[in-house]
């Protein structure tokens, strides 16, 4: 089941470390759309100075009051009008920029995590969970666009806004301005403080959100293994466990930003009460008047929200960083296995011979264990070659890295006399095509998933190629035939179907080299028997490598590689290795007879 998550190495230091300079990940994405961005700024700069000048109105609407003066009143009614329009049709324009901007981003920054993501080899998931990943992709993502798409344009209006009015605060006047600036230490000190600690709250809510995502990922994805086994009970209480982890550091965040939140509104509108009482003295003694008294505190309550409002975004920019930062360790993460810088082409078209050459290999996550120990073999083209052994043998992983999931600790594997570490993986697995033991099913139509294996296929192909799997007979017995839909992961089909819907995406790719790995284990006697005769016609002309656990399916092979311990200890024909006794006569003896007589 999902692991609780636990800080990886440097996570501490980066927790104290991180500011909101991690934001600055996000400028690359930024950059194409520089107009976009330059056209909302100036929407923005510009709702702002207008809602600078509606104090000045007002000031002159009170002081017009009492001159007598009807004409100059209507005009600066009026004008005040034009602003409020003017006001309305920019902020309208702004949002739309803006909106659109982020929108534009957020959905760049995705498909960015998502490329690289779907290129990792096999290593990088053996300790990061896809619910985790996929976690990333949206949750974090949602808090990437509320800050690109709002947060920052609001953040910066706030801050003309309190710039702005800061300096109109001045011109009005100089002594109740300088009570408004004593109040600002006072307010800068919790949000710097408290806001510390909204960054390590914020990653510990993502990290827990992440976590329990990867949990629901794994026990939907086996919600069968699950509930046959009843254990509901502990999936559910598991994932409540997570859920309320999230919650109770969601919560803490809540807290400790209110708690901020409370702290700032109060000293900001307390200054407030403050000015205007001293103000009021001021109007009272004849030293300003009623309308620039009004004027100044427009714009305090302006500087005030806009404080306010800056304590509230610099909250949202803090998970914003820490999401930020999450994505970009995604995108920054290095593969352990990487393509040529330099490409050698692979001859046209590709006979087949591969090759090990003293291969060593440990898996990531078992790195005391070999899985091969010095592995030596030469496959000629068109030879069909067989692997088997017992379990952990080693079998599997020679597909592995034939196909290169992995590179091999020492030595090398070539293809047609090339190493595959010299090419790119997109060009020679083009040459390869894999029935694996886990058949993977697309929640798609029979057709779509067939022709997965190439995607320009036409449908008389695509038929072809069921025809030739033994799966054309079960396809047009589904309600729609070939544009039935098969369910996520092939639900509607039994283990069987699922394989030769499998095999029949192969034998679509008519790729050169040919790679089973139990390719029929899932298969009753009848359509393994016609599986088996059609793979014997495909892999005619064609490399063809082959696990098995059932060794009837490879009595046929032109050698048969025995392998255990990461190491072959035998090769031959079905007759020879029988002949010669050993592990495989073994093995041989217990499938055909029970291990009680000849094979």
């Amino acid at each position: 089941m999902a692991r609780t998550p636990t800080p990886g190495p440097g996570t501490e230091e980066r927790e104290k470390s991180r500011e909101l300079g991690a934001l600055r990940a996000l400028l690359p994405f930024l950059a194409p759309y520089r107009g976009l961005m330059i056209a909302a700024i100036l929407a923005l700069v510009l709702t702002a100075m207008i809602s600078l000048t509606l104090p000045l109105a007002v000031r002159r609407v009170i002081d017009t009051f009492g001159s007598g003066e009807a004409e100059l009143l209507d005009q600066y009614f009026v004008a005040a009008l034009i602003i409020a329009g003017l006001l309305a049709v920019g902020t309208g324009l702004r949002y739309a920029l803006v909106t659109r901007f982020g929108e534009r981003v957020v959905a760049d920054i995705r498909k960015a995590v998502f490329d690289r993501v779907i290129s990792m080899s096999p290593a990088f998931y053996e300790n990061l969970m896809t619910g985790e990943v996929l976690s990333r992709i949206t949750t974090d993502t949602t808090l990437i666009l509320s800050v690109v798409g709002s947060s920052m344009s609001i953040a910066l209006r706030n801050m003309l806004i309190v710039t702005g009015g800061l300096v109109l605060m001045l011109f009005t006047s100089a002594k109740l301005t300088a009570m408004v600036l004593l109040i600002v230490p006072a307010v800068i000190v919790p949000i710097l403080v408290l806001g510390r600690r909204l960054r390590v709250l914020s990653r510990e809510n993502q990290d827990w959100i992440a976590a329990s995502s990867g949990n629901a990922s794994e026990s939907l994805g086996a919600v069968q293994t699950v509930q046959a086994f009843t254990n509901e009970a502990a999936s559910q209480a598991q994932f409540g466990q997570m859920t309320e982890a999230s919650f109770d550091a969601a919560l803490l965040r809540i807290k400790t930003r209110a708690l901020m939140t409370i702290i700032v509104i109060f000293l900001v509108f307390a200054g407030v009460v403050g000015v205007l009482w001293m103000g009021a003295r001021d109007v009272r003694a004849d030293q300003m008047s009623a309308g620039a008294l009004v004027q100044f505190v427009i714009y305090a309550v302006m500087v005030a929200g806009g404080v306010a409002a800056l304590s509230e975004i610099w909250g949202e920019l803090q998970r914003a960083a820490g999401a930020t930062e999450r994505l970009v360790e995604l995108l920054r993460t290095q593969d352990t296995v990487q393509d040529p810088e330099i490409d050698i082409a692979l001859p046209t078209p590709v006979a087949g011979r591969i090759a090990f050459e003293n291969v060593h290999f440990t898996y990531p996550a078992r790195p005391d264990v070999q899985a091969l120990d010095g592995i030596n073999l030469s496959i000629d083209p068109g030879e069909t070659v067989a692997f088997v052994g017992p379990s952990g043998a080693g079998k599997t992983t020679i597909i592995q890295l034939i196909l290169r999931f992995y590179d091999p600790a020492s030595g090398r594997i070539t293809l047609d006399d090339v190493d595959l570490r010299d090419v790119s993986r997109a060009v020679f697995r083009q040459s390869v095509a894999l029935v694996p033991q886990d058949p993977v099913i697309f929640a798609a139509s029979a057709r779509e998933n067939i022709r997965f294996g190439r995607p320009d296929a036409t449908d008389a192909e695509i038929t072809a190629a069921a025809e030739a799997a033994a799966a054309h007979g079960f396809i047009t017995a589904l309600p729609d035939g070939y544009d039935s839909y098969l369910g996520e992961r092939g639900v509607m089909l039994s283990g069987g179907q699922k394989q030769r819907i499998a095999i029949a995406r192969a034998i679509l790719r008519d790729a050169p080299v040919l790679l089973l790995d139990e390719a029929t284990s899932a298969l009753d006697a009848e359509s393994e028997r016609a599986v088996q005769s059609a793979v014997d016609r495909l892999s005619a002309d064609r490399t063809t490598l082959i696990v098995a656990h059932r060794l009837a399916t490879v009595k046929k092979a032109d050698r048969i590689v025995v392998l255990e311990a990461g190491q072959i200890v035998d090769m031959g024909t079905h007759d020879e290795l029988v002949t010669k006794g050993g592990l495989y006569a073994r093995l041989a003896r217990l499938q055909f007879t029970d291990g009680r007589g000849d094979v």
